[in-house]
């Protein structure tokens, strides 16, 4: 198990990078705690794959450091690194059985047999693998080769981290959340370094401990899921995360020291006033999630009258879709809870009404964003 920091870390597929957008990765400085486990979130082409291959050493940075454990391994062929890397489709050698698979890495260390042969059998029990050890692995399902790739990473006690890069994109969604749970029991049972690249929220949440969320090539937030959900440090986090994700207005300032998106008037805290007041930028915007609207039945001094678009029934909860000036609104009730008809009265609680400038969150009463804030000044 390691500690690994991505030390001014940049990477570019171009030979002379000369501005911001020929980096895949922008420069910045991360850690990975000894033992956690991680989840890389973000969508397809933010630099995801990237920068899980430069920690495993498929690839070198253009510049900056991988250090594992105060060793500086940027140079080191993946061999080298004793790491484990699950990739999104199997890999497995079909013509060896199951258990062969499994129990090739440590023949490759000249493991002896009796310790190959009991490490096969922890393993696959773990991953429910025990009743196909003597399988082909040409013979298995989709799911059960990813298992036995899963398996081969596993099944080294002495692996520095394990690497997945979307492992799950193969397998039948109703064994999706299974094989979750399982790599989090794997997880609490040896305390080895795991990284989870995906692009499902969902995934990540299950799996993670915190969750590093990357856009345009950077980290944007790192925390656990409560964090970004309740507390997204960059619009893009508070888009993204949830479901539907948080509403976000483009507002302007007002001669009272808060802000207004068109005709209505936002009041904002004291802390976001002084925010506020402290940039210059006009690149201003508020955003509240769709579970802290409030949302009444009757007229109220401190809530707004907007009509109703629509009503969606997921079963559990109802989207009512409001228009708000000229932008629509998502607002997420329980199931139970009464459907206004035509109109809805609504109001931002000040706890969940947030202020961006630049994108990133700023005003918060608590500094609940300096490690986010310190990263970002590293990928600057």
């Amino acid at each position: 198990m390691a500690e690994i920091t991505l030390q001014s870390l940049a990477h570019s597929y171009h030979k002379t990078p000369q501005q911001r957008a020929d980096y895949a990765i922008r420069k910045m400085t991360h850690v990975w705690r000894n033992g956690g486990a991680y989840a890389l979130l973000g969508p397809s082409g933010c630099g995801k794959s990237t920068m899980l291959n430069i920690i495993s050493g498929l690839l070198t940075p253009s510049e900056g450091s991988v250090i594992f454990d105060k060793q500086d391994v940027s140079h080191l062929a993946p061999q080298e690194r004793n790491i484990a890397q699950v990739f999104q489709f199997p890999v497995v050698y079909d013509t060896m059985t199951v258990y062969d698979n499994l129990a090739f890495p440590l023949r490759n260390m000249k493991t002896p047999e009796a310790k190959v042969r009991s490490r096969v059998s922890e393993v696959a029990e773990l991953l429910e693998l025990s009743s196909v050890l003597d399988k082909r692995a040409s013979n298995l399902t989709a799911d059960e080769k990813q298992k036995v790739s899963m398996g081969r990473g596993l099944v080294r006690e002495d692996v520095s981290a394990i690497l997945f890069d979307e492992p799950l994109t193969v397998i039948d969604p109703h064994l999706k959340w299974k094989l979750r749970r399982k790599l989090r029991q794997i997880h609490e049972q040896f305390h080895i370094t795991m990284i989870y690249v995906t692009h499902d929220q969902l995934e990540a949440a299950t799996f993670a401990q915190e969750i590093a969320v990357m856009y345009d090539g950077a980290i944007v937030q790192f925390g656990t899921p409560r964090e970004l959900f309740e507390t997204p440090n960059h619009t893009f986090v508070g888009f993204f995360i949830g479901s539907p994700g948080m509403n976000l207005l483009e507002v302007e300032r007002n001669a009272s020291g808060n802000v207004t998106f068109e005709s209505f008037d936002l009041p904002l805290t004291e802390d976001q006033q002084a925010a506020l007041a402290a940039t210059e930028s006009n690149n201003i915007k508020v955003g509240i999630r769709p579970e802290f609207v409030h949302v009444w039945q009757e007229a109220r001094d401190d809530a707004w009258q907007v009509p109703v678009q629509y009503v969606e029934d997921l079963g559990t909860y109802k989207i009512i879709s409001v228009k708000f000036g000229s932008q629509v609104l998502k607002l997420r009730i329980a199931e139970e809870d009464p459907v206004p008809k035509d109109h809805a009265f609504i109001s931002f609680p000040a706890q969940w009404l947030k202020l961006y400038i630049d994108e990133y969150l700023i005003g918060e009463p608590e500094d609940t964003t300096k490690d986010s804030d310190e990263e970002m000044q590293d990928a600057g």
